[in-house]
């Protein structure tokens, strides 16, 4: 079986400081949760950004801050923004990350409900447009799913040319899609040969979905951006310590961690020079 690969999705757009005052919002709150997760094993950072007041943003300025600021302090790490950004914004906005040239950028393949009157909207054209750009600034998609149809589309437009494979997934469960086992079983078996996965179990779903990822032969994220508790009713002090708690399930479950060099072969990145 492969190593595993974490995930750290470290801040989210939605969280704020209210739900848990560890969720970091500054460049320097960024990169120091950034480095305590990649010390405790994760090997990509999922970024979403902030302004210092906690206000989302797709600001590639303020991107290239804060993966500078990542780099700095972990210079290994796959960082792996966000072109999700947050409800209402544009396709525009959302985009501007991708032209710092990653090494990965996450795609979403279809619109969602996304609690109360909030609706996350990806078009066809948006998607298509989206890995379009991808391919061209040769920034690896990693293609977000919330439900089996996504799934389906994403095949459909690697067909048509854009998106490339072999395909990374990442599975957001507990948002529009059930998170359990018989439901994540049924994406992975949709998924076409070749592909990678991994599943982002969200609230009290996230520790659940890390240990059937780690018996099925995926991979894992966990972090503030999907839950903010360590155990029930108790706040999580770090996306570290979310991390730690994978890699001690995993170690249990006898799945050695991946580091960011081995992470970069599984996923069919280029090495670091």
């Amino acid at each position: 079986m492969e190593k595993l690969i974490i995930t750290a999705a470290i801040c989210g757009a939605e969280v704020t400081k209210e739900n848990n005052p560890n969720v970091p919002y500054t460049v320097e709150e960024i990169g120091k949760e950034a480095e305590a997760a990649y010390k405790a094993g994760a090997s990509i950072i999922h970024l979403h950004v902030r302004n210092d007041d906690g206000t989302p943003t797709q600001d590639k300025a303020r991107f290239k801050v804060c993966m500078d600021e990542i780099r700095k302090r972990c210079p290994d790490v796959i960082i792996q923004p966000s072109t999700g950004g947050a409800v209402g914004m544009s396709d525009e906005e959302r985009l501007q990350p991708v032209e710092l040239g990653p090494e990965m950028a996450t795609l979403d393949c279809g619109t969602l409900n996304f609690g109360g009157d909030e609706i996350f909207v990806n078009t066809e054209n948006t998607i298509k447009n989206f890995g379009k750009v991808m391919m061209e600034k040769g920034v690896k998609p990693e293609i977000e799913v919330f439900d089996k149809g996504m799934v389906d589309l994403a095949i459909r437009y690697h067909k048509q040319g854009f998106i490339k494979a072999p395909m990374h997934f990442d599975f957001v469960l507990g948002v529009q899609m059930d998170a359990t086992v018989r439901d994540l079983a049924f994406l992975v078996d949709s998924l076409p040969e070749g592909s990678t996965w991994t599943v982002s179990g969200v609230g009290r779903h996230e520790m659940p979905m890390a240990v059937a990822a780690i018996i099925m032969g995926g991979h894992a994220r966990v972090g503030f951006e999907d839950n903010v508790y360590i155990e029930k009713g108790v706040l999580a002090e770090s996306n570290a310590q979310l991390v730690e708690k994978v890699v001690r399930l995993a170690n249990e479950l006898g799945r050695e961690v991946a580091t960011p060099a081995e992470a970069r072969e599984i996923l069919g990145l280029k090495p670091l020079k």
